[in-house]
């Protein structure tokens, strides 16, 4: 269930991709114009989520801020680790850069 909530969490600017061609959602993500995402860029538009969701900007999410109002603690730290984590999963080339189509497949 906390896979599935951290899923969920991780995934919700991805679901807002959805109504872009892969090409307009990589622009999205690559600030620095070299045609694909480097973890840091990945880092940076992904915890926009986090941003979202922590109302009192307190760097926690409380469970009052998470999907269902219930939950443990999510620092900031912990769900940029487990969005390096999803980077080297998308990232099947392993080459530090996600193309489009690695950028938009589902993580394995």
């Amino acid at each position: 269930m906390r896979r599935l909530v951290w899923t969920a969490l991780c995934l919700l600017p991805l679901a807002a991709g959805a109504q872009y061609s892969r090409a307009a959602y990589l622009r999205q993500f690559d600030t620095n114009g070299a045609g694909c995402v480097s973890e840091s860029e990945y880092l940076v538009y992904m915890s926009r989520g986090f941003a979202q969701l922590d109302r009192n900007h307190d760097g926690v999410l409380e469970a009052d801020e998470l999907p269902g109002g219930r939950g443990k603690l999510v620092t900031l730290k912990t769900w940029q680790d487990n969005l390096r984590r999803q980077f080297r999963r998308l990232d099947r080339r392993h080459d530090g850069c996600l193309d489009a189509q690695e950028l938009t497949a589902p993580p394995g």
